[in-house]
């Protein structure tokens, strides 16, 4: 009996107009769904400022991560995403970025780790690096810059558009 449904013993409500209420299907497998697509969309050059650079996202907020993507990508740029700052510093020398949007908190190894390991490696020493965190006190900010971050934006205070500003400005964009 495994194949009933579990509602069979739960009375169906209407309405005055014949219209019935029923508990709705779990899944619906009829149809594919936009969590089917897959999660890494070739970036396009058309009509984009971005062809063609490449940037490095380390973010372990997977949802903010999402975003940000969607957006480069939509602005024509290249991505490559990693969660943790020991896959950024793999990520650095295997995909050689232009840019990496970097995390300060993450696990493993904190975005200002990773920061210093970066100026301190001559085959990444060059890459631009803009800090994007929640860390807002001004001992954070210039920790960053005594590392030697480009750009050091504070999470609570820019919007995605400011990011991609930055991006652009560091890249010689705009």
């Amino acid at each position: 009996m495994q194949d009933e449904p579990d509602n069979l013993d739960k009375p169906e409500m209407s309405d005055d107009q014949g219209h019935s209420e029923a508990p709705a299907p779990v899944a619906d497998t009829s149809s594919e769904s936009e969590a089917n697509v897959p999660a890494t969309p070739v970036p396009t050059s058309e009509g984009s400022d971005g062809a063609g650079r490449k940037i490095l996202l380390v973010e372990d907020d997977v949802a903010l991560a999402a975003v940000y993507r969607s957006r480069l990508e939509l602005e024509g740029f290249e991505l490559y995403e990693v969660n943790d700052g020991e896959q950024a510093l793999q990520a650095a020398k295997e995909f050689k970025p232009d840019l990496i949007l970097l995390d300060a908190m993450m696990p493993k190894i904190s975005g200002f780790d990773v920061l210093d390991i970066l100026r301190n490696t001559p085959e990444t020493t060059n890459i631009k690096v803009i800090m994007l965190t929640a860390l807002s006190q001004p001992k954070d900010k210039e920790r960053a810059e005594s590392l030697g971050v480009d750009d050091y934006l504070v999470k609570s205070q820019v919007v995605i558009g400011d990011v991609v500003e930055r991006v652009k400005h560091h890249l010689g964009m705009s």
